[in-house]
């Protein structure tokens, strides 16, 4: 049982926690927000699906990392609007849209994927974010290049969960 613990409690493995849940909890606080207006989300699997694949295709084509992160929340916003509109402004049930937009946004992101870059035995690769170590934190044993050598997304992470509870 030692021998599990101490892997899980590698540095690597709680920095790459953290990294990978960061667009989870992008995704959560959307859906906290729609919660809010009265919006249950049942389509936030497909937009998250569609935004990380039009992020890519973005970055890919242009060579800006940040012009991605741009095109995938644009194309969060655009999907959660839609979903919007078919709930809120025609009153459709939220739970059928909800499916509906997961279904569409799904098959989307894999249709416009195979048009865009074709079936290649190699997939494309983007260049990753730059790790920013916060200077001093960083330092601090385990807990320092866990949490404060990440990728500035996960610091903008880290920073709009509190700021979500005060909006």
């Amino acid at each position: 049982m030692s021998v599990v613990l101490e892997q899980i409690f590698q540095v690597g493995f709680l920095a790459a926690i953290i990294r990978i849940a960061t667009p989870l909890a992008f995704a959560t606080l959307g859906e906290m927000f729609s919660e809010r207006a009265g919006v249950l989300n049942l389509g936030i699997e497909g937009i998250m699906l569609l935004s990380a694949m039009t992020g890519f295709t973005a970055t890919s084509l242009s060579g800006s990392l940040w012009l991605g992160v741009l095109a995938a929340m644009l194309t969060g916003a655009l999907m959660g609007a839609v979903h919007a509109l078919f709930t809120v402004a025609l009153g459709l049930s939220q739970h059928v849209c909800g499916i509906g937009v997961t279904l569409f946004s799904s098959g989307l992101a894999y249709f416009l994927y195979r048009l865009i870059f074709g079936q290649q035995s190699v997939p494309p690769s983007i260049k990753s974010f730059e790790t920013l170590p916060i200077p001093v934190l960083s330092d601090i044993p385990v807990l320092g290049p866990a949490v404060f050598n990440q990728f500035s997304l996960v610091y903008m992470a880290m920073a709009a969960v509190p700021l979500a509870a005060f909006i």
